[in-house]
């Protein structure tokens, strides 16, 4: 390999790197203050949240890649060029092409890297992510004891505090109504003030009062005396222990997940495709001979090979009718009419279901290579971009390549709602945006490899002014 070639490469791999996380860091934030309120103030376990911000970097690569491919391209491109690196080379006899021949075997590395784990990596990433954003969301709040509300979060108690101090551990006002489930009973407890804290291993929650009194009712001791007992005893101080081993995070089984497309490889989604095209077929044929059952067949041709004996219809008027058997004809056929509708309405729901499930699918099939293709569309625009504009570092590049990455990402996501409501194949909705911009890529190769000055604002101001003298001289 060339000493251009190894220069080129670790002038790309460090601004990959760094673009890459900080893409990733951003998704992140931006998921976490999606769902802060579901997070926070539910009492997970910090591995809990590594856990899931882990899944959600994973999901967030299908669109920090490309990405980092783009912006990091047009960085290093344009690195070279603003220290007329890209002129030396091209004074040494080598082309643009040649120069970006290195990249081009890195960029298809990485875009069959995408593939793999898109098809192999990315399901897995999703079902975890999913199901354990869905089991956080159900989560109960943490926060046992709100103020000046009974709260019953804790099974065979209704605890009710009338305020909390700034620590959010000392209680004040505590009212504790505690169901004696072998007795048919309610304990009251009230306390002054008190305070509540976990055990180490986190099973349960500990309440420490002080001046307090307690009402207990009791059965009389044997059936001669059924009279009941209220047993009233104050203290000085005392303990309430409650479990709470079963109020943490309870995990769905992710089998209940799997049936979504997101959680699919490409045999899957074809299996899936399959099975749904196959419903509706068979659910056309039963439409069919659901609905001839309600077709009546008054008269057939005299020549039919098959029907011999035919009876004619009534050919009379509903104004040759009695009243009363107009009335029971009109209400047997709006019977029959509403059968009908109702039939075909709950067969075509079902059919609609089918072909909405048919269309994700195909979405999500072709999306698996869609992912490798942007990364190689957008590095056609971000190398020749960045030996044009000839700047390097986080300023220009960084704008650029969010414009182009802006147009990008909203053609695909137009393509892809398109796709859902029904208006477009999955095929198109899913590569428009790769064809809109690789001849965009393309161009700028071309542009780029000629030496233009596509991005010189001396010569549109040069252009402009010229305009301007000509309408002045008119």
């Amino acid at each position: 390999m060339k000493k251009i070639h190894l220069l080129i490469l670790k002038s790309f791999i460090r601004p990959f790197i760094v673009t890459f996380v900080i893409v990733m860091f951003v998704l992140l934030m931006l998921f976490l203050f999606k769902y802060i309120d579901d997070l926070i103030g539910k009492g997970f376990e910090w591995y809990i949240i590594v856990q899931l911000m882990f899944y959600a970097s994973a999901t967030n690569v299908q669109m920090a890649l490309p990405l980092s491919v783009l912006l990091s391209s047009i960085m290093t491109y344009g690195s070279l060029g603003e220290n007329y690196e890209l002129v030396a080379i091209k004074a040494a006899g080598i082309s643009l092409r040649r120069a970006m021949y290195p990249m081009v075997v890195i960029i298809t590395i990485l875009s069959i890297s995408a593939f793999i784990f898109s098809d192999y990596m990315l399901p897995i990433a999703n079902l975890k992510y999913y199901s354990l954003l869905y089991d956080a969301r159900q989560q109960k709040s943490a926060n046992f004891l709100p103020e000046g509300v009974f709260s019953s979060s804790f099974p065979g108690f209704s605890i009710r505090v009338k305020t909390k101090g700034a620590d959010g551990q000392t209680l004040h006002g505590i009212m504790i109504y505690a169901k004696n489930q072998q007795q048919n009973n309610t304990d009251v407890l009230l306390a002054k003030e008190g305070k509540m804290y976990r055990t180490p291993n986190g099973k349960f929650l500990v309440l420490k009062l002080k001046d307090g009194v307690k009402y207990m009712e009791t059965p009389g001791e044997n059936n001669f005396n059924v009279r009941e007992r209220l047993t009233r005893y104050r203290f000085k101080e005392t303990e309430q222990k409650i479990d709470i081993s079963t109020m943490g995070l309870h995990r769905t089984d992710e089998s209940e997940f799997k049936s979504a497309v997101q959680m699919m490889n490409l045999k899957q989604l074809k299996a899936t495709e399959t099975l749904a095209k196959r419903q509706i077929d068979s659910g056309v044929q039963v439409n069919y001979k659901l609905i001839t059952s309600y077709v009546k067949y008054f008269m057939v041709p005299t020549k039919s090979a098959t029907v011999k004996d035919y009876v004619r219809g009534n050919d009379k008027d509903l104004s040759t009718l009695k009243p009363y058997e107009q009335v029971s004809v009109l209400a047997n056929a709006s019977s029959e009419a509403r059968s009908v509708q109702d039939l075909v309405k709950s067969r075509a729901d079902r059919t609609a279901d089918l072909t909405k499930n048919v269309q994700r699918a195909a979405l999500e099939y072709q999306k698996k290579f869609t992912l490798s293709a942007a990364c190689i569309a957008l590095f056609l625009i971000g190398a020749p971009l960045g030996a044009i504009i000839r700047k390097g570092g986080l300023g220009l590049p960084v704008v650029v390549s969010v414009i182009f990455f802006l147009i990008y990402y909203i053609i695909s996501t137009i393509g892809e709602k398109s796709v859902k409501d029904g208006d477009w194949s999955p095929v198109i909705g899913s590569w428009i945006a790769i064809v809109i911009i690789t001849p965009i890529g393309i161009f700028l190769s071309y542009k780029a490899a000629t030496d233009s000055a596509i991005f010189d604002v001396d010569i549109y101001k040069r252009v402009f002014n010229k305009l301007i003298k000509k309408k002045v001289e008119q």
